[in-house]
């Protein structure tokens, strides 16, 4: 049986090291991404850190567009998981990164707010896939993206990179 308290990157890659998604990164932002109760989007809660000030009392912009980056990441490969009927802790790993990304950013997103976010693939999910998603900050949208997900096979993004295989392994599992 699977613990559902855990989220998505706790469940399919704990010893991951990304600042923003990592379950390991000592000092991250560690965002912790699930299912909505409808199965229709992929939720996450942040309250940003006071380091992240940009104008005063907002949001720091590029802190918006990680959290954008990375919960719509593991939105695709939720997909992706489910669109195979398996659990994101099952293997092989499914890792999907970032071909394009597109921010609006509507209105400013003051500090001190617990912000939601909530993406969904929008149209077929496959090798290249659309997520959409959106950042509310309370009952008023602050941040709508459009992005595009590829599905990655991590053997060949090592080679292309050159990087060694213990950096790659502490990326994902």
């Amino acid at each position: 049986m699977t613990d559902v308290t855990l989220s998505l990157q706790e469940r399919a890659a704990p010893q991951m090291q990304c600042f923003c998604c990592g379950p390991a990164h000592p000092t991250g932002l560690r965002i912790r991404s699930f299912w909505d109760d409808s199965g229709e989007f992929v939720l996450m809660r942040h309250t940003p850190r006071p380091e992240f000030l940009g104008f005063p009392g907002l949001v720091y912009g590029g802190l918006l567009a990680m959290l954008v980056d990375c919960h719509s990441g593991w939105t695709a490969m939720a997909w992706h998981y489910r669109q195979e009927q398996r659990p994101p802790e099952s293997s092989p790993a499914i890792q999907c990164v970032t071909g394009n990304m597109n921010i609006d950013y509507l209105k400013p997103t003051p500090m001190g707010v617990e912000l939601q976010l909530k993406a969904w693939v929008d149209g077929p999910v496959t090798r290249k896939s659309r997520v959409l998603c959106e950042i509310w900050a309370g009952d008023v949208m602050t941040v709508r993206a459009d992005t595009l997900f590829v599905r990655a096979d991590t053997d060949r993004l090592r080679a292309q990179a050159h990087l060694p295989s213990s950096l790659v392994s502490s990326l994902g599992r």
